[in-house]
């Protein structure tokens, strides 16, 4: 379908209702799947945290709670037959997960950054790291993509805190393993410190409703015209 812009043509995609249902079932399965994932990588995380006295494994394990409440929010906003009158809600939850784990992962690494306690090695964590670097790209990607083609700014912004995991499992196996082969005890900190800036920032623009070019239910029904996104995130 093409509308007129304000700089000439511009396409609007049309959803029919058959295409809106399997769009919609694919984020549920993608949800279920991620909460899944996240309940056995964050009981993993924390004990093995809590054994090391890591950190950074502490903060992942909490990250992986934070996006079990996040694809949980999806999820109940996708139970509904109007999914978008619960988005801004569904993003309220998102963002608030996320300024809760940047709190409690900073006074954590503050902690271990004092010298309060010493992380000691986790062949675990490094494990599990490591599994999570290989999972979460992928189930972002799908939710993400299908997230853009329905339009759900929360469906996008969860595919994002999914991405999110992965950067950090990169983050989280660097310091685990600098401090197992180099006895580098800070990079377990560094690393939580990393997790604790990214999770702000997410939340803020979770908060604001920035789901990277989430294209409004208005304009995928053509009731108004697409105005392009506005940063290079949707190319990717």
């Amino acid at each position: 379908m093409l509308r007129p812009g304000g700089s000439g043509v511009t396409a609007v995609a049309v959803l029919t209702p058959t295409r809106t249902a399997v769009l919609r079932r694919r984020i549920r399965i993608v949800v279920a799947i991620t909460i899944t994932w996240n309940v056995i990588e964050a009981a993993i995380a924390l004990i093995a945290g809590n054994i090391a006295s890591s950190a950074a494994l502490i903060g992942f394990g909490l990250d992986s709670i934070v996006e079990v409440l996040s694809a949980a929010a999806v999820a109940w906003q996708f139970a509904s037959p109007t999914p978008e009158k619960r988005e801004k809600v569904a993003l309220r939850i998102i963002a608030v997960s996320f300024f809760g784990l940047a709190a409690y992962v900073s006074v954590d690494a503050v902690l271990s950054l004092t010298g309060l306690h010493d992380p000691e090695h986790s062949p675990v964590g490094i494990a599990i790291a490591t599994l999570s670097l290989i999972v979460m790209p992928f189930l972002s990607w799908f939710e993400r993509r299908t997230g853009r083609e329905l339009g759900s700014a929360s469906a996008i912004a969860d595919s994002k805190q999914t991405l999110i995991c992965a950067y950090l499992s990169a983050a989280l196996l660097a310091g685990l393993l600098l401090n197992s082969l180099l006895g580098w005890a800070w990079a377990d900190s560094v690393a939580a410190l990393v997790i604790a800036v990214v999770a702000v920032r997410e939340g803020i623009e979770a908060w604001k409703g920035d789901a990277c070019c989430a294209t409004p239910v208005t304009m995928l029904t053509g009731e108004r015209d697409a105005e392009g996104c506005q940063d290079d995130c949707c190319a990717h």
